[in-house]
């Protein structure tokens, strides 16, 4: 039987965490909640949840930080794959067992996409938060010679043997750009699964001065840049990926 867990950072989710989990825990036989400093009640409605494995930190260090815990716990605890899921209500659980499912088949990374398919009631995106992604999935594609269409989605999927290849310095919501660098220097196979596009709260903060648009794009390069100079490459493009990526238009349909 496949050993897996599903793993949910959770900030200041009082009024979703519980029935986010209640649903989760139909697909997904464990549970891992990392819980990042909560201040709102969530690590009371935590506290009253039974049948889960919890982590918490003693305060908010980010989004990509309690990703990191939760690598590091599935490494720790031999789990053969590891799905990472949203919080937010934006995120539909019973698509774990598809992600599942394509690890299984062989890919060491299953990415949500919310722009590779689009579902009746799709939600419109908030039309910044649509350009900066946008603009940085070109950017990775340009640099790495990938061909995803959304980088930022917290629905993934991984292959826990290949989280030794992942080494998480960036704590917060740009985590996932220097994912790719590390995903696509050490040649591990992605592939895309489409999932809806859900939007809940549009007006989610990201931290400070980052919830300037501009700002939070500068960030975002200055952290592909940083994701790069740790791996001693250069920053034309294409130089890295080698590896293969593919698409399923259908197969979460």
């Amino acid at each position: 039987m496949t050993r897996f867990l599903t793993a949910l950072p959770v900030y200041n989710e009082a009024k979703h965490v519980r029935g986010v989990v209640d649903e989760v825990r139909r697909y997904s036989p464990e549970i891992l909640l990392v819980d990042d400093g909560s201040s709102d009640g969530t690590s009371e409605v935590l506290d009253s949840l039974e049948n889960i494995h919890l982590v918490r930190h003693a305060k908010n260090r980010g989004y990509g930080a309690a990703l990191k815990t939760a690598f590091e716990y599935a490494q720790r605890h031999n789990y053969e794959y590891l799905v990472t899921i949203d919080c937010d209500g934006q995120h539909e659980p019973q698509r774990i067992p598809r992600f599942v499912d394509a690890c299984e088949a062989g890919w060491d990374i299953v990415s949500g996409s919310r722009y590779l398919k689009n579902y009746p009631g799709d939600s419109e995106a908030p039309p910044e938060r649509k350009r900066i992604n946008q603009q940085l999935t070109a950017e990775i594609n340009r640099r790495l010679g990938l061909s995803l269409t959304d980088a930022f989605c917290g629905f993934k999927a991984y292959r826990v043997e290949a989280l030794q290849h992942l080494h998480v310095y960036e704590a917060g919501y740009a985590m996932p750009l220097e994912l790719w660098v590390q995903a696509a220097h050490a040649k591990l196979r992605i592939r895309e699964l489409p999932v809806p596009r859900i939007y809940l709260d549009e007006k989610r903060s990201f931290g400070g001065a980052l919830d300037n648009g501009w700002t939070r794009l500068e960030y975002y390069h200055l952290v592909l840049d940083r994701s790069f100079a740790r791996l001693g490459q250069g920053s034309s493009g294409g130089e890295l990926w080698t590896g293969t990526l593919a698409h399923c238009e259908e197969c979460a349909g």
